[in-house]
């Protein structure tokens, strides 16, 4: 989390992006940044994936590209989309990969209760276990087979293809329950519940508000926004002024009953030390536990690097 300057967008403008905050803070792992909105990882992000494998994964998601602008601002989302159009892509995070498509009518019915027309949306599978990652395999490992996953049990007639890896999905959710519990979407605790995950949106001006969330059952997309495009006013952001209503609205529309989303096979849960990303033995301070597919798990931190743990610092005075 640096600064940053680009000169080469299309409308050659020099480009200076910042946080919110005004401020940088240096090496930063993904699961803060995301939590906190830090918007130079996100751009650094896009930048060591490519803005062209962007595009193709996104289209491959379902999102229209056609008039999507190729440059690296597309990490700050200056691509518009509709609020449908936004939480259509979220529910591929709730579901576990699947594409379904948005619809508006149910049925229609004649006066004597003949239904003439009834919906038939393909629906994501709850029952699919994902393929795990085949460890014997020693090609090299490609972004394709992290992201991207479909088998054949998933072409039946009624149900949605699977256009994301399950274990990508599980990992980004849990990324976004922390935007929740401790970053700027943390209002949304109000609703005492540990199934939910979502993200904030703020775009220059300000000029858009957003918050979108989810849990397994519910995916909810708030915007907030003048339809001629003027300024919200200076203290107007998606944590302040989408949230609410996201909150207000989710409060009554969320099932009683938690529903979390199970862990797929192929995702590890492993204690790492906070300042290097390895992993730890034991529970020393200075270290949380963090997910991993299990093809790219942490080196061990070594006998030199381990942190001590409070009581063995007590033990040196």
């Amino acid at each position: 989390d640096a600064p940053i300057v680009l000169d080469n967008l299309s409308n050659d403008e020099i480009w200076r992006p910042e946080n919110d905050s005004g401020k940088f803070y240096g090496p930063t792992r993904l699961r803060d940044a995301l939590t906190y909105s830090r918007n130079l990882v996100s751009i650094r992000l896009l930048q060591r994936i490519g803005v062209d494998y962007f595009i193709d994964y996104v289209t491959k998601l379902g999102f229209d590209t056609e008039d999507i602008p190729r440059n690296l601002t597309l990490a700050l989302g200056t691509h518009a989309l509709s609020p449908l159009q936004v939480a259509t892509g979220y529910t591929l995070l709730a579901n576990g990969g699947y594409r379904v498509e948005p619809y508006l009518i149910e049925r229609i019915e004649t006066a004597k209760g003949k239904i003439i027309f009834e919906a038939d949306p393909k629906v994501a599978c709850r029952d699919c276990d994902a393929p795990k990652a085949d460890t014997q395999d020693e090609r090299p490992l490609r972004m394709e087979d992290i992201l991207s996953v479909e088998t054949e049990e998933e072409k039946l007639d009624g149900q949605a293809e699977r256009v994301m890896d399950p274990r990508a999905a599980y990992v980004v959710t849990s990324l976004l329950q922390d935007v929740i519990q401790r970053g700027t979407g943390r209002r949304a605790r109000a609703l005492e519940r540990q199934d939910i995950a979502g993200k904030t949106g703020t775009t220059n001006g300000p000029r858009d508000a957003w918050f979108s969330g989810y849990n397994r059952e519910v995916v909810t997309t708030a915007w907030v926004g003048f339809d001629d495009y003027e300024k919200l006013g200076r203290r107007e952001f998606g944590g302040t002024a989408a949230l609410p209503i996201w909150i207000n609205f989710m409060r009554d529309a969320l099932p009683k009953e938690s529903s979390v989303i199970p862990m797929p096979p192929g995702v590890v849960r492993l204690r790492i030390d906070k300042a290097s990303g390895k992993r730890v033995q034991g529970a020393p301070d200075n270290s949380m536990f963090e997910l991993f597919l299990e093809e790219h798990l942490p080196a061990q931190i070594s006998d030199s690097e381990q942190p001590l743990g409070t009581d063995e610092l007590e033990g040196l005075f």
